[in-house]
């Protein structure tokens, strides 16, 4: 038990460490712009993965892709829709 709180202090300490003067924590995802062809080619990798997964009888395997494939289809599009210069 006494190791386990000594652990819950470190990671609380760490916590604590990791916000800045205003109290948030810091967001570890950059605000750097998407590389729209990264992103392209990314989504038709997973794409093609999930549907070769679908094809062998996993569906688990593939819906683990195809939201891979989302997250990337995201982020293409806020690129597309965001105004150049922001």
């Amino acid at each position: 038990m006494y190791a386990g709180l000594k652990t819950h202090m470190k990671n609380k300490q760490t916590r604590q460490a990791l916000r800045s003067p205003s109290g948030a924590t810091r967001n570890k995802s950059s605000n750097r712009p998407v590389n729209i062809q990264g992103a392209r080619n990314q989504y038709t990798r997973y794409t093609e993965l999930a549907r070769a997964e679908a094809l062998n009888g996993n569906s688990v395997e593939a819906e683990n892709y195809y939201q891979h494939a989302e997250h990337y289809y995201r982020c293409a599009a806020a690129e597309r829709t965001t105004p150049a210069g922001s």
